[in-house]
């Protein structure tokens, strides 16, 4: 079993998971998750010879919480897993591994921090290089100005996600990995007006064998308790995450890198923006491997751990 510990990074303390002893790996999560998303990789990653760490990012579970939207800038963030890796392993450099909002956080991280890691590997989400316009433009364009619903919109304003996650935490959590999963029947689930709620039209959930009882009540607790203002707040940070990345325009990803995708997760494509997703990170990150896992959905360390895991350690291992 991992041990608990909160770690001061500079900024904020993180609460951590971590076990085992050799070279830092350090765990990044997305939303709506936790440290805990990362259950099934800890002990296998300890095992192989590591020092598994999987953090909760600020604003979630036990860790700090400021109360600014800007305090959960990508800058930020980035510079936590740099505080981070100055406290567990000082003297070389890590690896990073994320998942869907913690696999932009590893990636851009890795771009602006390469003294400080020398691998990185990013799940769900691959990496499209320095933004050439914030993201609000994208789905504005793509979305917002056609009537459409994009959730990423919906969670702009202040407070309005934040009362409807908050109501009822667990069946939030719920219906959301519910719904983006592999295992759910195909569907026009998200394909609603602008204007419309997060979970309106959002499928009942049914069992799925990666995600018990006791996982989702995990996850309505953790949420019960720190709420839902810090992580929405990463959302809200878009403009000011591409005024801090343009002073890397051009810059590459060097090291090696491994991305993990699912066929049936639309943010692998990056909502129909690319067929190819390796192909794409190829001009951006030359050294990276990359897999597509059939059948999979957005949770792709925790609908298939034991084949992430497999790809991940065979990775590690020669990094």
């Amino acid at each position: 079993m991992p041990e608990m510990r909160l770690i001061d990074t500079g900024e904020v303390k993180l609460r951590c998971a971590i076990e085992g002893t050799g070279p830092l790996v350090i765990m990044v999560h997305g939303f709506p998750e936790s440290w805990y998303s990362w259950r099934h990789q800890i002990g296998p990653v300890a095992k192989a010879g590591f020092t598994a760490c999987a953090i909760d990012v600020r604003g979630y579970g036990g860790s700090d919480k400021p109360p600014e939207i800007a305090d959960y800038s990508l800058q930020k963030i980035a510079g936590d897993l740099v505080g981070l890796a100055d406290v567990l392993q000082p003297d070389a450099p890590a690896i990073l591994v994320g998942h869907d909002w913690g696999a932009p956080i590893v990636w851009n991280t890795t771009l602006t921090h390469p003294e400080r890691f020398h691998a990185v590997a990013g799940l769900s989400v691959p990496f499209a290089g320095v933004p050439s316009r914030p993201f609000t433009e994208v789905f504005h364009e793509h979305f917002t100005s056609k009537g459409k619903y994009f959730y990423q919109e919906y969670f702009q304003a202040p407070g309005v996600a934040e009362a409807e996650a908050e109501a009822d935490p667990q069946n939030f959590v719920h219906r959301m990995m519910y719904s983006i999963c592999g295992d759910v029947p195909p569907g026009t689930y998200w394909d609603k007006p602008y204007g419309a709620k997060f979970l309106e039209g959002l499928p009942d959930p049914q069992p799925v064998p990666w995600l018990t009882d006791k996982d989702i009540a995990f996850y309505g607790n953790e949420f019960r308790q720190s709420g839902f203002r810090g992580p929405l707040n990463r959302y809200r940070n878009h403009e000011r995450d591409f005024e801090w990345l343009q002073g890397w325009k051009g810059k590459r990803i060097e090291c090696p890198a491994l991305f993990i995708g699912g066929s049936r997760d639309p943010a692998t494509f990056l909502f129909g923006a690319v067929t190819d997703p390796v192909a794409m990170m190829r001009m951006f990150a030359p050294k990276v491997e990359g897999h597509v896992l059939p059948g999979v959905g957005h949770w792709t360390q925790q609908e298939r751990p034991g084949k992430v895991n497999a790809l991940l350690l065979d990775w590690l291992g020669r990094v």
